[in-house]
């Protein structure tokens, strides 16, 4: 009985271990350079092929001035869609899952550490 239980409670333990899915905010800034390319994140700053990306997290969607966002996802955010870290997460795997006609080309990041890490750091500019 207990060799039964031991394999399921090692699993059970590694998936919980501290840092096992630890956010690194300083890493997730270097992720977030093949994202220049299109957003900025400065207070403040402007619009680019995608909007200004400061204060995200917990923002609305399809929220910021001057942006004009697509179709798609201005009825999503009237729809109540919020960038919380699970949708972030969602969108930035894959962004046709969640705003299937959306605008955005990114195809998403894969690895799941890097996932985890550019939310943190967006999570940070506030």
């Amino acid at each position: 009985m207990i060799a039964r239980l031991a394999l399921p409670a090692a699993l059970i333990a590694m998936t919980l271990a501290p840092g096992a899915w630890a956010q690194d905010a300083a890493a997730g800034q270097r992720v977030f350079n093949q994202c220049r390319a299109c957003h900025t994140v400065e207070q403040g700053g402007r619009n680019g092929v995608g909007p200004n990306l400061f204060g995200v997290v917990g923002r609305r969607a399809a929220s910021v001035e001057g942006y004009r966002y697509s179709a798609n996802m201005r009825e999503l955010a009237e729809g109540g869609l919020t960038w919380d870290a699970e949708t972030l997460n969602r969108y930035l795997a894959n962004p046709k899952d969640v705003v299937p006609r959306g605008s955005m080309t990114f195809v998403g990041l894969r690895n799941p550490q890097q996932l985890q890490d550019v939310i943190a750091y967006l999570a940070t500019l506030k």
